[in-house]
């Protein structure tokens, strides 16, 4: 079919879902619509072009089926990991760490490495985009005059991040998609560690020759935010973390061990944590909201990957991936 019309429109439709993406921000529409109109449009021409012609769609459906279980596989595991992030946010965790860095007193240099650092093993559970936000508030918060600084230390964290993500499934949607699908192991991305790391050490090291000296003790700080006297983490949120570490050794055993789907642990992970919210609330009269928190999710992310997925295999069946 790819000489054929319904082959054509497609990439059309690709291409201009595509570009609406790529100036997100220009045009101001959400990435998740272009990407949803064109993944849900091409297999609707592909069924309509088989109707048409006669043509039995069996094929087809075989087809969306086996990618409305890969596209669920993806969406439930983030849908998990998404809750347990906003979780963290919201009982304070990444607030604590960032009092901790702050209160330290780093020179640039120290605060350049030690992010660096954070950002290449928080990564790997906590996904390298959520990594690079939180830390990225951190330089802002401590540094707001040095303009070098913050430029280079931004450029590290998302250096760091990407390349914590590219040793472990659940750094990023790419790996996720790979471990999912059975295109490589667990044990197998941990050979991309050394790698990784060395990958970004020679990118820091490179980097933090540009740096400037001083600290931001030593800079003009009157628009940065004011440091608070102390910051703790809110009850239940250690019981969370450990309760997040629990769920992914859950998704690793039961996807490698049982051969079930990777996103099965996670939920089951996920009524864990429902039980421990609950605990928390009789126990301690301590609330969590999880399904507040699961409304605070990015579902225009969720959805976004749904229509890019959904337009990628639309293609394939179509027979221009094999070509590409």
């Amino acid at each position: 079919m790819v000489d054929s019309l319904v082959g054509y429109a497609s990439v059309l439709l690709f291409i201009i879902a595509y570009l609406m993406i790529s100036f997100e921000e220009k045009i101001a529409i959400n990435k998740s619509k272009p990407a949803l109109l064109a993944g849900t449009l091409i297999y609707v021409l592909i069924a309509w072009h088989y109707r048409y012609y006669g043509i039995d769609i069996a094929p087809l459906k075989e087809n969306m089926h086996q990618l409305i279980v890969d596209i669920a596989s993806i969406y439930f595991f983030l849908f998990v990991a998404m809750t347990y992030i906003e979780s963290l946010i919201e009982r304070g965790v990444f607030e604590a760490l960032k009092f901790r860095l702050l209160k330290k007193g780093y020179n640039y240099k120290k605060l350049f490495w030690v992010t660096g650092l954070i950002a290449f093993f928080i990564s790997p559970v906590a996904d390298n985009l959520t990594t690079a936000l939180v830390l990225s508030t951190v330089l802002l918060t401590l540094e707001h005059h040095n303009r070098q600084f913050l430029i280079l230390g931004a450029i590290n964290i998302v250096v760091a991040a990407n390349a914590g993500g590219a040793w472990s499934p659940f750094g990023d949607i790419t790996t996720l998609m790979v471990w999912t699908t059975g295109k490589a192991t667990f044990a197998e991305f941990l050979f991309l560690f050394p790698a990784s790391f060395i990958g970004w050490a020679v990118t820091a090291y490179l980097l933090s020759s540009f740096l400037p000296d001083g600290s931001p003790a030593d800079s003009d700080n009157t628009g940065a935010c004011k440091i608070p006297e102390t910051t703790t983490i809110k009850k239940g949120g250690l019981g969370i973390i450990f309760l997040a570490m629990v769920t992914i050794i859950m998704a690793v055993m039961i996807h490698n061990v049982f051969h079930l789907p990777a996103f099965w642990g996670m939920m089951l992970g996920l009524g864990l944590f429902g039980f421990y919210s609950s605990y928390l609330k009789k126990k301690h009269n301590e609330r969590i909201w999880i399904y507040r928190r699961m409304a605070e999710i990015e579902n225009d992310t969720l959805l976004f990957f749904f229509g890019l997925l959904a337009a990628v295999s639309g293609l394939a069946y179509l027979g221009y991936i094999a070509i590409a």
